[in-house]
């Protein structure tokens, strides 16, 4: 009996398990027995397998082999394990040193000519490789760079099993020609990483940079809406622009994630391993930094939202703008089930996809901007009679937004429509994204200050009833938000979101507490009544 060992990572979700890969060779009739809860993709290695291995020069054993993925009980998919089942193979055939397999975990598909082709995920399973205290990885040469990501673990990138055969032995290492970039996923047809050209259905998945051109000095005055994108940024707060075609309620959207902060390094790990499970990582830059931005369309169904689908659940637009923005235009369009599915991630920061195989958790910290047309023909005003729309058909407009969903949102803005004047004006442009991008930095250095030593870095994580305990306003700085509170026209909830949203626009004017002047901006954010306070944050700084 020959026998020999190596590992791999199983993923679920964005979480990996290490895999122990067992061949074993016994003398009989020749067969190929996978157990360990494969599924149809990972069965199918055996052919795979036994093809790449006798067209890479070494010979097949003709004896009884039997392939354990240990743990058994956890279900495994894909065909990222097609390497560490040929190492194992022929380890036990002794082709190579059973001994050096041992420790190497190896992830990657293998050509039937014995290529090593890349896969989903290579960032998130070497992150639990890591994790479980292995040091050494294999890899397909083209994901070498996002495996390498992960610090104190020592990456070989090969490009067949040839080479990893020559080094594994010992021997001289084979030239091998460059595999020609492969063509995109026919299972991410419809999405498009900026900067791609693909196709596009569900638009602007990907990592938005900073540098592509989209400027805040672009909007034609809008000063409100431009406070409310300038104040959600600085806080984390969710948006709600309410306004007709034209407007500029997607260029202020777009303009968002370019005054984000850049992402810290754990923050760029949770988006990277995201984009890689996806298979939406950016080609030739395997750490994302920026503030992700994703658009889906409108006819976008639940499970593209959320994540799920047939088979293997994939993580949703609002995973893929984990750490970003979540743009929903044209927001009434959607399905209800869809828009309400997005309650759970709103509060809880991540997705749950329960499926009969086992539980898959998906990150969800997104920042979420709604955007929507005042009625069907976009023209209802309550200033101007331009609307031909019934009052019923307005009614059944506005109402396909739920309240539970609205009262989660901090800000609500009314884009007006843009005059003529305010066009022939546009020569003064309003601040810049770098500008205002400056000021959304300096109050989030002041927030994360105020909140170290808790769970919390932003003003919206706080919950309220650390706020009312622990961060209040100054004293009868909330009467106005309170008595609005006892009229109805806030909730519980909304009163604890204008004592955030009054945070963050301290933090942006430089205020140590929320004063009345904080609170009534805030309010006005909130309910979109006028409190006669400036609206733009500059003329309070």
């Amino acid at each position: 009996m020959a026998f020999a060992r190596t590992c791999s990572v199983a993923l679920v979700g964005v979480e990996g398990v290490v895999v122990e890969v067992q061949a074993d060779l016994e003398p009989g009739v020749a067969a190929f027995t996978l157990v360990g809860l494969p599924d149809k993709s990972l069965t199918e290695s055996r052919d795979r397998v036994r093809a790449a291995v006798v067209n890479s020069g070494a010979a097949w054993p003709q004896k009884k082999l039997t392939v354990g993925l240990s743990p058994a009980s956890v279900p495994k998919s894909g065909s990222g394990f097609d390497l560490a089942v040929a190492a194992a193979v022929l380890g036990a055939a002794e082709r190579i040193d059973p001994r050096v397999l041992a420790d190497i975990v190896m992830i990657g598909e293998l050509g039937l000519d014995g290529r090593v082709r890349p896969v989903r995920g290579v960032l998130p399973a070497v992150l639990a490789a890591a994790e479980a205290g292995y040091e050494q990885v294999v890899v397909p040469e083209c994901a070498a760079a996002e495996a390498s990501l992960v610090p104190g673990v020592s990456v070989l990138g090969v490009r067949s099993l040839r080479q990893l055969i020559a080094v594994l032995a010992d021997e001289p290492v084979p030239d091998e020609e460059q595999d020609e970039p492969g063509r995109p996923d026919p299972l991410l047809a419809g999405l498009r990483v900026p900067g791609s050209g693909a196709a596009t259905g569900m638009h602007g998945i990907g990592a938005a940079q900073h540098d592509h051109g989209h400027d805040l000095a672009d909007v034609v005055g809008q000063i409100s809406a431009r406070t409310a994108v300038e104040v959600a940024a600085a806080g984390g707060h969710h948006l709600f622009l309410e306004g007709p075609p034209g407007a500029g309620k997607t260029m202020l959207a777009e303009r968002l994630p370019a005054i984000l902060p850049r992402l810290g390094r754990q923050e760029s790990l949770e988006v990277t391993a995201v984009h890689s499970v996806a298979g939406l990582l950016p080609p030739g830059k395997p750490l994302i930094d920026a503030a992700p931005y994703c658009a889906p369309h409108h006819s976008a169904t639940m499970q593209a939202l959320v994540g799920g689908g047939p088979g293997v659940a994939r993580p949703g637009a609002v995973s893929l703008s984990h750490r970003g923005v979540l743009f929903l235009d044209e927001t009434p369009e959607f399905g209800s089930q869809a828009l309400d599915a997005l309650r759970q991630p709103l509060e809880a920061g991540h997705v749950v996809i329960a499926r009969s195989a086992g539980v898959v958790r998906f990150p969800a910290k997104f920042l979420m901007v709604l955007a929507a047309n005042p009625c069907p023909c976009g023209r209802f005003s309550q200033r101007d009679d331009l609307c031909e729309c019934p009052p019923s058909a307005v009614r059944r407009y506005q109402a396909r937004l739920s309240g539970p969903l609205l009262d989660r949102v901090d800000l609500r803005v009314e884009v007006d429509r843009v005059t003529r004047s305010q066009l022939a004006a546009s020569a003064a442009p309003g601040e810049s994204t770098v500008t205002v991008a400056d000021r959304v930095r300096a109050a989030r250095e002041r927030a994360a200050e105020r909140l170290a030593g808790t769970p919390w870095r932003t003003n919206c994580e706080v919950p309220g009833r650390e706020l009312r305990s622990r961060w209040s306003a100054v004293p009868g700085a909330m009467d106005e938000a309170e008595r609005s509170l006892e009229r109805g026209v806030l909730s519980a909830r909304g009163l604890d979101r204008v004592l955030r949203v009054a945070w963050t626009v301290a933090d942006l004017v430089g205020h140590d507490r929320p004063d009345a002047t904080d609170v009534a901006l805030a309010l006005q954010l909130r309910t979109g009544v006028p409190r006669g306070v400036p609206m733009a944050i500059g003329a309070l700084t």
